[in-house]
């Protein structure tokens, strides 16, 4: 049997281990949403070398369907894409969705791997919600989003949810969360003093981006906690303290935050201004 040979994510170590033990349990899902700052494409593709890898502690990284996984050459693992249009049409999310229930060419599974979420617009999403739901067992969906709010509640909640922390590191994840528990219970005084916290931290740009994109994934979570009443405890949490109306609202100032780390705009502008938009 064919061994690994180092193949892991980039910086996500947590994640490379977590995939490979799943894939050991043959339960890795049949639709899974990356999110975050990292190499979102990249682990799609690791995440897809696992479910059509046939070495041991999948993905091996040196049989067959591995290296042409990799390669992007595997004839199974479709990378979805829509060249004539700005966003991903109807019309080839269609074929998609049909080609779903056509059986492998050689693999264990075809993979359709969405690199980029921005591009599918609601109406668009709609087309793939009767496959995700009802669709072939031997059909896989991976959507990449820098943020999972840019899918529908619908198809969140038929996905598995895995977020790479990226440059923003354990700082992003624990100082996102951190916020979105100052949303449920904080005062003004406390969201004020954490935000001039992460401007004497030296907090940069990108940094504070994956913060706030971080805690805007558990915004969307909790929104979908409050159609489904699934999800984990601060998602629950953040359904019950805000409801709907507050957790959009508090999701809509957090993406024009996001957006602004985009440009060339000083750290401490930023943080100085989210308290305030944050205070309701």
């Amino acid at each position: 049997m064919t061994r690994s040979v180092g193949l892991a994510i980039a910086g996500e170590p947590g994640l490379t281990r977590y995939i490979r033990e799943a894939a050991g349990r043959d339960a890795l899902g049949h639709a899974v949403i990356l999110s975050g700052q990292g190499a979102l494409e990249e682990a799609a593709r690791f995440l897809a070398a696992a479910m059509e890898c046939t070495g041991a502690d999948r993905p091996c990284g040196v049989c067959g369907p591995c290296e042409k996984v990799l390669r992007g050459v595997h004839p199974d693992v479709i990378t979805v894409a829509d060249p004539d249009h700005k966003n991903i049409s109807v019309e080839v999310l269609r074929r998609v969705a049909a080609d779903a229930y056509i059986l492998p060419n050689e693999g264990r599974r075809k993979v359709y791997i969405f690199p980029d979420c921005g591009l599918l617009d609601p109406k668009a999403q709609n087309v793939l919600l009767k496959v995700l739901e009802e669709g072939p067992p031997q059909a896989a969906f991976l959507f990449c989003a820098a943020s999972s709010a840019l899918l529908l509640p619908t198809i969140r909640s038929r996905a598995v949810h895995w977020r790479l922390l990226g440059q923003a590191g354990e700082q992003g994840t624990r100082g996102g969360e951190r916020l979105c528990g100052l949303l449920c219970g904080g005062s003004a005084a406390e969201l004020t003093a954490f935000c001039a916290e992460l401007e004497n931290s030296k907090i940069t740009r990108e940094e504070l981006r994956g913060l706030l994109s971080e805690a805007r994934d558990r915004l969307a979570d909790a929104l979908a906690a409050c159609y489904t009443g699934a999800g984990d405890a601060l998602a629950r949490e953040l359904a019950g303290a805000l409801g709907r109306r507050r957790l959009s609202a508090a999701a809509d100032v957090l993406d024009g935050f996001i957006r602004q780390c985009g440009y060339n705009v000083g750290v401490g502008h930023l943080t100085g201004a989210l308290a305030a938009a944050l205070i309701v």
